[in-house]
């Protein structure tokens, strides 16, 4: 989850009904909004899409619902029928005419398979899953299009989370992505497009994702949280979670997954402030920066003038000086360059508590 700047909210077209629409792949029907933009991207041509935005929008899923109806024997005007052997193909991962290049973290996460050699080094422990797409995934992909399609009238090269490529497999990609031989069509999930090479993107025709009317979002996340018997589903948990993902949706899904319950986030901001972790140390420590960062982006937004995004104004400590604020902020920015990194954690939370006490707790204004 990112704490970066707000995007434009693009709402899109008039809301129609998507109950009986097409499937997201993972057993439930696309959301209503995405449902909306595949319908319009389907009317478009061309053979390598980017689709672009920020997390919790639902870049995979939109990608994979293309794919599937690019791929389907018996497609509609709302995309794949869900019911013919292509269909299942590719529900259970087996579809030879669609390639997923991703991470291994994130293969593994969604349930994609890997490469026998790639299994086989994991599984001997010989290195960890990598969370970048590597130069011979990139190679795999590009062997793939090359080759005579088993079914169907073309095939698709599904790449997600698109920034995670490297400079060589980006590179790798290039030559294939301007001029694909056969009928080769390539979609580009991405969550940070600007990581992107330039030549990546100049490549493909740009389609940014729409933002859900907050309605829309709200009934999206309280049908999901029920199916999922996610508890308390009731509208301050799901005002909370939206809140916190700083509305998008799946991000959303993810706090209520967490158990993020509306009493700890509305404490969360003056318990930082006065060093106590106590609420959010059993949190992952790239959760525990998102919240600071989220916190620093609503004190900075207050402190100019405007409304905060991820908590109630009430919630907020007193801000510090702007001075002290970008202090914090450089912190941050800092720390999100090793937060991956295997620190120890008790280590790591004293660290960060004893610094956001410094910097918004009632010293502030002296320690800054």
């Amino acid at each position: 989850m990112s704490a970066g700047p707000e995007r434009s909210r693009q709402a899109g077209p008039p809301a129609g009904s998507a109950a009986e629409g097409p499937s997201a792949g993972n057993g439930r029907p696309l959301p209503s909004w995405l449902a909306r933009q595949l319908t319009q991207l389907l009317g478009q041509r061309g053979h390598a899409l980017l689709l672009q935005g920020p997390s919790g929008l639902g870049q995979y899923e939109l990608g994979l619902a293309l794919a599937r109806a690019w791929l389907c024997e018996r497609p509609g005007e709302q995309g794949a029928c869900g019911q013919c052997a292509s269909c299942h193909a590719i529900d259970v991962r087996t579809h030879p005419d669609l390639a997923v290049l991703m991470p291994e973290t994130t293969s593994q996460e969604l349930g994609w398979p890997l490469d026998e050699k790639t299994q086989k080094e994991l599984e001997d422990k010989k290195r960890k899953p990598s969370r970048l797409i590597r130069v011979e995934a990139a190679r795999s992909a590009i062997a793939f299009a090359q080759l005579t399609r088993s079914r169907g009238s073309c095939k698709v090269v599904l790449v997600y989370p698109a920034e995670r490529m490297n400079i060589e497999s980006a590179n790798t990609l290039l030559k294939t992505l301007e001029e694909p031989t056969g009928q080769v069509r390539f979609i580009l999930a991405s969550e940070a497009a600007h990581q992107l090479l330039p030549t990546v993107r100049s490549r493909c025709q740009a389609h940014t994702l729409w933002w859900p009317r907050p309605q829309e979002a709200l009934e999206w996340l309280r049908a999901v949280a029920l199916s999922e018997g996610l508890q308390p589903a009731d509208e301050a948990s799901l005002q909370t979670w939206l809140r916190a993902a700083g509305g998008r949706p799946q991000d959303a899904l993810q706090w209520a997954r967490a158990g993020l319950s509306a009493a700890t986030w509305s404490r969360l901001p003056r318990a930082m402030a006065a060093g106590d972790w106590s609420l959010l140390s059993d949190w992952p420590l790239a959760v525990q920066l998102d919240v600071m960062q989220k916190l620093c982006h609503d004190l900075m937004a207050v402190a100019g003038g405007g409304s905060p995004r991820y908590f109630e104004s009430a919630h907020l400590p007193p801000a510090p000086s702007w001075a002290g604020l970008a202090r914090w902020c450089r912190d941050l920015m800092q720390a999100a360059r090793t937060v991956d990194h295997p620190f120890q954690q008790a280590l790591t939370q004293h660290a960060w508590s004893e610094r956001t006490r410094e910097r918004l707790g009632p010293a502030h204004s002296a320690a800054s």
